[in-house]
């Protein structure tokens, strides 16, 4: 990860002092108790980095405040990761991992900090694409997600993260669900996105170990712009690959799209000679040889599930459990992805 780090928030402090103790008798070596500073980047669990003097680590932990049933399982996320080290090479190195709430007050683990570059919003000063080589990154980026779609889960101990058949169904009534216990009165209701959703939800199109949240900022960049990490495994489950697809494009914004989609970017899919979302698809079927009939229903999916995760966001700062300024006009974005929902579902 590079260091974009910044000065902690004071409702994300913890116990510093405390943390060394116990990952010291984990850990040789360390040193004095840290500096310890907090990522910018994610809006769900929090990510701090570990500054010891001779070694940087990484700690995640999950937000403070009303958290989703099934989100922010740190034992999952670094169970998820740790078995996958030996087949897929994108996964940072797990250090330890703590249920013990005496330590900070809930379940937390620490890994290996990944050196390297991390493309948020606008590319790094310094760094200029041309449009080959943007191409070229992103569809290595796609691949890296095929990649992960190909291990194989039972080789990785990891069948029991899935409940079988009925994904697709069960992540429509799910999402559903979450919205409407999310739901603040200044968003729609989205009633007419779930009823088209439920209504034309195709069959899974196959089983695999699924990421549930990838995009190109939670990827870790070597000096040659190549996958070196694959970062925020909290979501990943066994489950249908082109919903995972329908979940990455949600946050595709490429060139042609309107003003306010492109001003909600986190990834800078949109300089010249990124592929737009029809092109990846299009990739990721001639890599997968999976059929993406009917990808409409994906991409509302996508859109919905994004509406989701940001009211989910922004109901905590609306009930002051985060202070995070960034999160305040995050209802006129849901809004809006309700809006460009029904446009979708409408062409299909």
């Amino acid at each position: 990860m590079p260091d974009d780090s910044r000065e902690l928030r004071p409702e994300d402090a913890f116990d510093v002092g405390g943390l060394h103790r116990w990952l010291s008798t984990r850990v040789g070596g360390l040193g004095g108790p840290p500096v310890v500073r907090q990522f910018a980047g994610g809006a769900s669990n929090l990510t701090y980095l570990l500054r010891y003097p001779d070694r940087e680590l990484v700690l995640r932990r999950p937000p403070v405040g009303q958290k989703a049933a099934s989100a922010h399982d740190m034992r999952r996320e670094h169970r998820v990761q740790q078995a996958l080290a030996p087949q897929y090479p994108y996964v940072p190195a797990m250090v330890a991992f703590c249920d013990d709430p005496s330590v900070m007050g809930s379940d937390f683990y620490v890994m290996e900090k990944v050196d390297g570059t991390i493309l948020r919003g606008r590319l790094p000063a310094g760094l200029s694409l041309s449009p080959d080589q943007a191409r070229a990154l992103a569809l290595r980026a796609v691949d890296s997600l095929v990649a992960l779609h190909g291990v194989d889960v039972e080789a990785a101990g990891l069948t029991d993260l899935g409940r079988g058949p009925g994904y697709v169904g069960r992540q429509v009534a799910g999402w559903s669900d979450r919205f409407r216990a999310a739901r603040t009165e200044d968003v729609p209701d989205f009633t007419a996105v779930m009823t088209w959703l439920a209504d034309h939800q195709p069959d899974d199109v196959a089983m695999c170990l699924v990421h549930n949240d990838f995009r190109l900022d939670n990827l870790v960049l070597d000096a040659d712009l190549r996958v070196v990490a694959v970062l925020d495994w909290e979501m990943a489950t066994i489950g249908d690959p082109l919903m995972d697809l329908g979940g990455a494009l949600a946050y595709w914004v490429q060139a042609d799209d309107d003003d306010v989609m492109r001003l909600s970017k986190r990834q800078p899919t949109d300089v010249a000679g990124m592929p737009t979302r029809d092109e990846v698809v299009a990739h990721y079927r001639a890599a997968t040889g999976l059929p993406v009939d009917g990808w409409a229903f994906y991409e509302v999916f996508g859109l919905f599930r994004l509406a989701v995760i940001v009211q989910q966001i922004y109901l905590r700062y609306s009930r002051g459990q985060t202070t995070n300024p960034a999160f305040k006009d995050f209802h006129h974005f849901v809004t809006y992805l309700e809006s460009r929902c029904r446009t979708v579902a409408g062409r299909a």
